[in-house]
């Protein structure tokens, strides 16, 4: 029987990369400010992370997953 996934066992960052790489329009409305782009962003972000999982995400890895998520878009602005 086999431990179920951990956040510690992705790639966040591949993983949230290829969100946005999907959502491509959403990131350009976020560096332009646009009001519910971080919100989407974020949460296609838990999407995935939860599907790469195969379960719902405490609320602790969800803020994991948000913060990454952030970190990653700032670096846009950079």
């Amino acid at each position: 029987m086999s431990l179920p996934l951990t956040l510690a066992d992705l790639d966040l960052a591949t993983i949230i990369s290829a969100v946005f790489q999907s959502h491509a329009e959403t990131v350009a409305a976020w560096q332009r400010n646009e009001p519910g782009s971080w919100g989407a962003l974020a949460g296609q972000a838990v999407l995935a992370v939860r599907r790469a999982l195969g379960r719902a995400l405490t609320d602790a890895e969800r803020r994991q997953v948000w913060q990454a998520t952030w970190d990653q878009l700032m670096q846009f602005r950079r």
